[in-house]
C-alpha cells in the first residue's frame, strides 16, 4: 500500500521559513511523482507543487514561485517542500500525494491523485 507521511508544519511569522517533508513507502519511489496541495478553510484544495522522480519535471503555482522549492531524496525517499517568506495567506492545511501516471506533474498544476497523505497545518501570523 502507498504510505505517505507529511511533516514539518507548524506556527511561523510572515516572512519566515518552514520546511515540509513528505515520507513515502510502501511504492517503488523512483516510479512515482509526488506532489503538495493545500487547503484553507473555506477554500478548495490547489496544487502548489509537484515533482516527478521519473524525470525531474516541476511544477510550482504561481502564488509560490520564487518562494516555495520543491526536491526529492531518493535514497530517503522523501520529497521536501521549503517554504521560504511564508505570507498570511500561505495558511493551509498541508497535503503529500503520489502518483505513477508519467504525465502527472503538467503545465497547469498536479492531477487529482492515485494516494493522499495525511495533512500537516500550517499557519503563518501577520
Amino acid at each position: 500500500d502507498v504510505q505517505l507521511q507529511a511533516s514539518g508544519g507548524g506556527l511561523v511569522q510572515a516572512g519566515g521559513s518552514l520546511r515540509l517533508s513528505c515520507a513515502a513507502s510502501g511504492f517503488t519511489f523512483d516510479d512515482y511523482a509526488i506532489a503538495w496541495f493545500r487547503q484553507a478553510p473555506g477554500k478548495e484544495r490547489e496544487g502548489v507543487s509537484c515533482i516527478s522522480n521519473m524525470d525531474g519535471i516541476t511544477y510550482y503555482a504561481d502564488s509560490v514561485k520564487g518562494r516555495f522549492t520543491i526536491s526529492s531524496d531518493n535514497a530517503k525517499n522523501t520529497v521536501y517542500l521549503q517554504m521560504n517568506s511564508l505570507k498570511p495567506e500561505d495558511t493551509a492545511v498541508y497535503y503529500c500525494a503520489a502518483d505513477p501516471r508519467h504525465y502527472y506533474c503538467t503545465d497547469y498544476g498536479p492531477l487529482r491523485p492515485g494516494s493522499w497523505g495525511q495533512g500537516t497545518q500550517v499557519t503563518v501570523s501577520s
